[in-house]
């Protein structure tokens, strides 16, 4: 008997072409795309699990840029730590040279270029800002241009115009590095002796010459052992220093694993299955081809097809 009735299979062929052509659309936007979605609502169950991962991921990507930029920062720390550090030794160095060959007439001059290494050290700066200003970033922190400088001031404390703040960067959940040596922190040692050495040149005992006197071979003694702890403790610094950015080292290599494992993760739940997607695509074309005959077969046996040919 000749089927007359086609109304149903129609609905059901362009429901099978409907959905065929879904498949196809998401297996090639997959391919295209390399993403299992274009939106959250693309993931469904996962959704929640994926905006969580990506929120994870967006903030050890912002602690790692602050670690960046505490590290690029505690290395020009170092840079200037040393230089005051240096500067220290040099001025025992020249003391040194000065007992043991009687001779003090360079000596003073010698001593300027230590104090002006450990000034321009005090003075690092950092993307336009000065590192051992505490808060005041924006504020050289130390003006002192010359040893007379340290006996004209009315005090070392008026050399120096850091303020008191101590700078610290959070860079995971539960560290926090602090950045904050202070100016008047670290050259004040320095400084003290320094001054302490210049007065004795300008005072009655004074000016260092060719020829050193007794009395003044004895100061530069006395002198050379309190720059030997000004000396220790600046070198401690430099450690203190050394410690921050092993810590800051540390922090970067275990923020860089994690965020390595969630954008692993991320990966995971947004990339599609490209095999199983190019054989998705495969078959919805195979299906839109084989609807496409069922439904040029529906339509040869329609109910005006068999009129039209008892018609005939």
């Amino acid at each position: 008997m000749d089927r007359i009735a086609t109304n149903s299979a129609y609905n059901s062929v362009l429901n099978n072409l409907m959905a065929a052509e879904i498949a196809q659309s998401t297996a090639g936007n997959q391919l295209s795309s390399n993403e299992k979605a274009s939106d959250l609502k693309g993931y469904g169950t996962g959704a929640e699990v994926l905006t969580a991962m990506q929120a994870t991921n967006s903030q050890v990507t912002g602690y790692l840029n602050n670690s960046q930029v505490v590290a690029a920062k505690l290395t020009m720390q170092d840079t200037g730590l040393n230089q005051v550090a240096t500067s220290a030794t040099d001025s025992m160095s020249s003391i040194t040279n000065a007992i043991a060959t009687g001779n003090g007439a360079t000596l003073m001059q010698e001593l300027q270029t230590s104090f002006g290494d450990a000034v321009q050290g005090l003075n690092t700066q950092f993307n336009g800002e000065y590192v051992f200003a505490g808060g005041q970033v924006n504020t050289q922190p130390v003006t002192a241009t010359s040893l007379s400088s340290l006996t004209a001031a009315p005090s070392i404390a008026s050399l120096f115009h850091n303020d008191n703040r101590q700078i610290s960067t959070q860079v995971d959940q539960n560290t926090s590095i602090s950045t904050g040596f202070l100016a008047d922190q670290v050259g004040t040692p320095l400084f003290t002796a320094l001054q302490s050495i210049e007065a004795y040149n300008q005072g009655p005992n004074g000016p260092f010459g060719a020829t050193l006197t007794p009395a003044q071979q004895t100061f530069l003694t006395q002198t050379l052992a309190t720059l030997k702890t000004v000396s220790t403790n600046l070198n401690n610094v430099v450690g203190q220093n050394g410690l921050a950015q092993a810590e800051v080292t540390n922090t970067q290599a275990a923020l860089t694993q994690r965020q390595t494992m969630v954008q692993g993760l991320i990966g995971d739940a947004t990339q599609p299955d490209l095999a199983k997607a190019t054989t998705d695509l495969q078959q919805a074309q195979l299906s839109i081809q084989a609807t496409g005959q069922v439904f040029q077969a529906l339509k040869a046996s329609s109910l005006l097809n068999t009129l039209s040919t008892g018609l005939a």
